[in-house]
């Protein structure tokens, strides 16, 4: 006897609750529509999930301004059956996830988040799934990048781990799998790349059938198949939903039939939840009234389309934070940029959801050889993979590398080469700073002597704000600060 079973799902949505007017006039994505077409599906189907793959949050004023509570919120309107926890759930700090969990009213698993004194898990590993005569098997996978957010939290940070996730599925398998259960299926948020490789570690005899993942915010046009396992992606924000549409044959225990596609969200496709559009817009009247302000206009709209580049954003915020500074360089992480575009005008929404990670700014000296280090630590393999921090230098800084050979050919600032023995003053924000060993691959320690390191700002946004305030349609290019040969 064969049975059919549609999963639903989406992944790092990152606080995209509101819909958008596309090139084609319609009205795209949006967590109403979202819901809408959910609550339909649910209407037409006889065995339907709808699951998380983790990021619910930043991204949004909305998220922000409540740090996650409007999020939770509205998600327990959608109602997931399952969730799994994404490295920006930790944001507002590890302790307020603990308690946004309690908030929540759909199950939030992970098998690989650890305290280390104990060795205890912090949220369940897994669930069990009934639905038609079926049981399904859900693991929560998280990403190690979880780690760089927790250890700001000096107490807590230390206590926490991310285990080997072939391991930890493995564990659960061997326990929880039973001869009753039709299927297991990873709920992973650790990229495209990373499930690939974990596929392919995972023995047959776990058993598992598919992997439904997130954080790499990849749109696929098929599912990729690893080891015999499927893994699934739905891209980024609320303008398109995964659906899988399986057929399980009982008799054999096992799945015979796997469709899978990405649908679009717009209102062609899916109908309004009025109920969650009624709490949306509860929440938006309230953010509408501190942050739909105007704070500068540009000369013209500006673009960061990838974090592995040189960007036009990169530059201009790059070079913000530099502006009548006390240091020579600033490295601006290209991912605490989050919008792809953004201007002409720029309301106070639109520059603290583009800049929602508004840390403190750190002040190093580093010598010329040890900045010649960190270019090459941060343009190694793994920065075209999307697996690495990348950063955009401000004015000043020249870089040429070449990609083939693996070789920095030129390192200039100002006009000059760098050379080994030169005295450079460079600024990170806090989380770069707190992981500086691992993102930039030269110990801090070995950095503090050279000069005792120091805060020269409590807040980015407040100098974004000051430089943005001051300075009418601003402009900038991609100018060859990074050239890659």
């Amino acid at each position: 006897m064969r049975k059919k079973l549609t999963i639903l799902h989406s992944n790092d949505m990152h606080g995209d609750f509101l819909p958008k007017k596309g090139e084609d006039g319609l009205e795209w994505g949006g967590l109403t529509r979202i819901s809408g077409y959910i609550n339909r599906a649910r209407e037409q189907e006889e065995n339907l999930l709808y699951v998380n793959a983790g990021d619910m949050f930043r991204g949004s004023v909305i998220d922000s301004d409540f740090e996650g509570l409007s999020t939770i919120d509205m998600m327990n309107v959608l109602g997931p059956d399952v969730a799994t926890v994404g490295n920006h759930e930790v944001d507002y700090g590890l302790a307020h996830l603990l308690f946004l969990e309690k908030c929540a009213r759909f199950p939030i698993i992970n098998a690989n988040l650890f305290v280390t004194m104990n060795n205890a898990r912090l949220f369940q590993p897994y669930l069990n799934v009934e639905i038609g005569g079926m049981k399904i098997l859900f693991i929560g996978i998280l990403t190690e990048e979880v780690l760089a957010s927790t250890k700001q939290e000096k107490i807590i940070g230390s206590f926490v781990d991310v285990k080997a996730a072939a391991r930890e599925v493995e564990i659960i398998c061997d326990n929880y799998r039973t001869t009753r259960t039709s299927m297991t299926i990873l709920l992973t948020h650790i990229g495209l790349e990373k499930d690939k490789e974990l596929a392919a570690e995972l023995d047959p005899g776990c058993g598992v059938d598919l992997i439904i993942g997130g954080h790499s915010h990849t749109f696929m046009e098929a599912p990729e198949v690893v080891n015999g396992i499927p893994i699934v992606q739905a891209g980024t924000g609320s303008s398109v939903l995964g659906r899988l549409e399986l057929e399980y044959d009982t008799r054999r225990k096992k799945i015979r039939q796997l469709d899978w596609s990405l649908v679009p969200i717009n209102e062609k496709t899916a109908p309004r939840d009025e109920v969650l559009e009624a709490l949306l817009n509860s929440y938006r009247e309230k953010t509408d009234q501190k942050y739909k302000r105007v704070v500068t206009r540009w000369a013209r709209r500006l673009t960061h389309p990838s974090r592995e580049q040189e960007t036009e954003m990169g530059n201009l915020y790059a070079d913000a934070i530099q502006w009548e500074s006390s240091f020579d360089i600033m490295m601006m992480g290209s991912g605490s940029i989050r919008k792809k575009e953004l201007g002409p005008i720029i309301e106070y929404q639109d520059m603290v959801e583009n800049t929602p990670f508004d840390d403190s700014i750190w002040m190093l000296t580093v010598t010329g050889a040890q900045f010649r280090q960190m270019v090459k630590h941060i343009l190694r393999d793994e920065a075209w993979l999307g697996e690495t921090e990348f950063y955009q230098f401000s004015k000043g800084v020249h870089i040429r590398y070449n990609k083939k050979s693996r070789k920095l050919e030129a390192l200039q600032f100002r006009g000059k080469e760098v050379t080994d023995d030169m005295k450079l003053k460079i600024a990170l924000q806090n989380y770069h700073y707190t992981n500086f060993d691992a993102f930039l691959g030269v110990p801090l320690e070995e950095v503090k002597a050279n000069a005792r390191p120091r805060v020269v700002a409590v807040s980015l946004n407040n100098i974004v704000e000051e430089y943005f305030a001051t300075h009418d349609r601003l402009d900038a290019h991609v100018e060859g600060r990074i050239e890659l040969v």
